[in-house]
C-alpha cells in the first residue's frame, strides 16, 4: 500500500488541469504515442471545444521513480466551473492528497479557494503547483506570495511547471511521491467502497469507479449499495488504464472499476458506500452528500412531432448524468414537453447543447427560475418552481427564495464598479478581505436567482476578464416574489409566464414586450402585448395594424367619401380584433428567451 498514491488535481476553471494531466500520463507512459491526443481525460466534443472539464475522470499510472521504486498512481481529474463543486467534492473523498494548481499569469482566483477549503475539509495533503511558467505575463514570485497569502501553503513547495512545454513535469511526479501521503485501510476488514463516479456503457451497464476503503472485493461477491439498499453480483473489476484492464481482485487503498450488471445510473446513487451482502460494514462512509438541483427550466421540442425524440434524448441523457432531473409539462402555446432541474446554468448550457447537438433536435427552453418556498394562510407549505403552478396571490402568506455567499475575488481598481453589481442584484451584505497587495475579496449575500442570468458575464466585463466567482448556497429568505403574465392580444401565454421579486418585474416585461413587439408580424388588427401581475398592467408595446389604402380610389369629391369608407374599415377592424386570432412564430419564443439569457 505504501507505494499508492491516490491523488487529485483542483484549481480554477481553465488554470491547466487538464494540460497537466496529459504531461503527467506521457510522463509515465500510460498511451501511447499513436493514440495520445489532448485532453485524454476529457472524452465529450463539448469538453474539448471549450476548454472545460464537465465530468471528472480517473486513470491508473505506473511511475518509476528516482529511487528505483514503481509507484501506482490513481490520478482523478475534476471539473473546476462552481456548477460541477459536487464532483469536485466526490472525487476529493477518493483522494488522499491533491495537486492544487495556481495560474502563474493570474495568480490566485475564487474557485481555487473554495477548492482548497473543500480540500482541508477532507483532510488532505495538498502540494502547489505554479503553471503556465512559459507565457510571457508569467510572474512566479507574485503566484509564491498568493500561495502563501491567500491559500497559507508552503511557497517554497510550489513545483513551477508549464503543463504546455512540459518543462517541470518530473519534479511534480517526484513531488506526487515524497509529498503526498499513502493510503490507509485494512484489507481484511469489512469491504468499505466509495462510489465516486459512473458512466454508462451500452454492452456492459453502468462501469462503477470506487476507491477501496477497507477490505478486499472480488468476482462474483455479492456486493450492497448501503444508501440505496440494492444488491448486485460483481461480474469483474480492475484498474482504469484508458482501457479497462481486469485484475482479480481490488484490495484497500486501490481506485478501480466494478462492473455489476447496473442497468441505469438512477438505480443507484453516486456517492453510496459498497460493502458485502454476507459481511456488511457496520456504517457507511461519512461525508456523502447527493446532488442539489437549483435551476430549473422548461424544455419543448421546436416541432411537436419530436416529442418522442426528445424523450429517448433525455432517458440517454440521464442513464449517464444522475444529476439531471426531468418530468413531464405541457404548455398551451409550446404544445408538451419537459421540466428538468439542473446544478446551474452551465449545466443547462451543455445538456441543451449536447440534446442538439447529439440527437439532432431544435429546442425552445423557457427562462431558467429556481426553486421558491411559498407558506400559505392555511398553514400548509409548497415548493413551487415553474410559474405555472404559482397558486392564488390572495392565498399566499409569505413567499422565500434562496440566497448564496457569492465570493468575487477581483484586483482592487474594480472593487468599486464589483460592489455597484451586487447592489444592482439585490445585495444584501457585502465584506471585503484584502488577500494581498492588489487582490480583494468581496464576499456578499445575495439571491440566487439575480445570479442566474447576466451576473458572470457583467462581472467579467466590469472587471475586464481578471474577476472570478464562487458561490455556496446557505438558506432561504423571505422576500416579495410575483408571477409575471405576458399578454398578447390579452390572452396570456403561459410559456413567457416567469417569477420575479417586484422590484425586477417592470423592467424585465418591458423587455419582453419589445421582443415579442419585433418578433410577430404584424396583422390586419392592432395587437397589444402585455406584461401584467395579477388584475394590473405594468407594461405595453403594441403592434401596429397592416393597413390598405382604402381612400386611394377616391380622388376629388366630396372628404364625406373619405370619412365614410375609412368609418367602414374602422368596424371591419374592430370584427377582426373580436375574432381574429394571433399566430406566434417559434422564433418569438427563442429570440425572448434567449436575448432574456443573453441580455437581462
Amino acid at each position: 500500500m505504501k507505494h499508492i498514491r491516490n491523488f487529485c488535481i483542483i484549481a480554477h476553471i481553465d488554470h491547466g488541469k487538464s494540460t497537466l494531466a496529459d504531461r503527467l500520463i506521457q510522463a509515465c507512459e500510460g498511451i501511447s504515442q499513436r493514440e495520445f491526443h489532448d485532453q485524454m481525460l476529457d472524452s465529450m466534443d463539448i469538453e474539448r471545444e471549450r476548454g472545460i472539464t464537465i465530468k471528472s475522470n480517473t486513470v491508473t499510472l505506473t511511475y518509476h521513480s528516482k529511487s528505483g521504486e514503481d509507484y501506482l498512481l490513481n490520478l482523478i481529474d475534476t471539473p473546476g466551473h462552481v456548477d460541477f463543486s459536487h464532483e469536485v467534492r466526490r472525487s476529493l473523498m477518493a483522494c488522499d492528497g491533491a495537486l492544487i494548481i495556481v495560474d502563474a499569469s493570474q495568480g490566485v482566483e475564487a474557485q481555487t479557494v473554495a477548492n482548497l477549503y473543500l480540500a482541508l475539509e477532507y483532510d488532505l495533503e495538498l502540494l502547489p503547483v505554479i503553471n503556465k511558467i512559459d507565457l510571457p505575463a508569467a510572474d512566479v514570485e507574485m503566484a509564491r506570495e498568493a500561495i502563501d497569502g491567500e491559500l497559507g501553503l508552503d511557497p517554497f513547495q510550489a513545483i513551477p511547471v508549464s503543463a504546455k512545454t512540459g518543462e517541470g513535469i518530473h519534479e511534480v511526479l517526484e513531488g506526487i511521491v515524497e509529498h503526498l501521503p499513502p493510503p490507509s485501510g485494512d484489507p481484511t476488514a469489512p469491504l468499505k467502497a466509495l462510489v465516486f463516479d459512473a458512466y454508462f456503457d451500452k454492452y456492459r451497464g453502468v462501469i462503477l469507479q470506487v476507491r477501496i476503503m477497507q477490505g478486499t472485493v472480488k468476482p462474483r461477491d455479492n456486493i450492497r449499495f448501503m444508501h440505496a439498499e440494492r444488491d448486485y453480483k460483481v461480474d469483474e473489476l480492475g484498474f482504469n488504464q484508458f482501457k479497462l484492464n481486469p485484475k482479480d481482485k481490488l484490495t484497500a487503498g486501490e481506485v478501480g472499476y466494478i462492473v455489476a450488471g447496473v442497468k441505469s445510473v438512477q438505480d443507484i446513487e453516486i456517492g453510496d458506500t459498497l460493502t458485502l451482502v454476507n459481511r456488511p460494514a457496520d456504517a457507511p462512509i461519512p461525508g456523502y452528500q447527493p446532488a442539489k438541483q437549483v435551476v430549473f427550466s422548461s424544455v419543448y421540442p421546436m416541432s411537436t412531432d419530436e416529442y418522442q425524440d426528445l424523450t429517448k434524448a433525455l432517458e440517454k441523457l440521464a442513464i449517464n448524468d444522475a444529476a439531471l432531473t426531468y418530468e413531464k409539462d405541457s404548455s398551451a402555446a409550446l404544445g408538451f414537453g419537459f421540466r428538468c432541474g439542473f446544478l446551474g446554468l452551465l449545466h443547462l448550457d451543455v445538456i441543451q447543447e449536447r440534446l442538439e447537438r447529439e440527437f439532432d433536435l431544435g429546442l425552445v427552453i423557457s427562462a431558467p427560475s429556481v426553486k421558491y418556498i411559498l407558506t400559505l394562510k392555511d398553514g400548509t407549505t409548497l415548493n413551487v418552481d415553474n410559474p405555472t403552478n404559482w397558486p392564488d396571490p390572495s392565498t399566499i402568506d409569505s413567499a422565500s427564495e434562496p440566497y448564496i455567499k457569492a465570493s468575487i475575488l477581483t484586483p482592487d481598481e474594480y472593487v468599486g464598479s464589483v460592489m455597484e453589481l451586487c447592489r444592482e442584484h439585490r445585495s444584501e451584505s457585502q465584506t471585503m478581505n484584502y488577500l494581498s497587495a492588489g487582490r480583494v475579496e468581496v464576499v456578499s449575500e445575495m439571491p440566487l436567482g439575480e445570479v442566474l442570468f447576466d451576473f458572470y458575464g457583467k462581472l467579467k466585463m466590469i472587471t475586464r476578464g481578471y474577476g472570478s466567482f464562487d458561490y455556496e448556497p446557505i438558506e432561504y429568505r423571505k422576500t416579495d416574489i410575483v408571477k409575471v403574465d405576458i399578454l398578447v392580444n390579452k390572452e396570456p401565454i403561459d410559456a413567457l409566464s416567469y417569477l420575479v421579486h417586484r422590484d425586477k418585474a417592470r423592467t424585465r416585461a418591458l423587455h419582453y414586450c419589445e421582443q415579442l413587439a419585433e418578433a410577430i408580424p404584424r396583422h390586419q388588427f392592432k395587437i397589444p402585448i402585455q406584461g401584467a401581475i395579477g388584475g394590473s398592467v405594468i407594461a405595453r408595446s403594441t403592434i401596429q395594424a397592416v393597413r390598405k389604402d382604402v381612400t386611394a380610389k377616391c380622388y376629388g369629391g366630396d372628404i364625406s367619401r373619405k370619412k365614410k369608407l375609412l368609418e367602414k374599415q374602422k368596424k371591419g377592424k374592430a370584427k377582426m380584433k373580436q375574432f381574429g386570432s394571433v399566430t406566434i412564430p417559434q422564433k418569438a419564443f427563442v429570440s425572448v428567451l434567449q436575448t432574456s439569457k443573453d441580455k437581462q
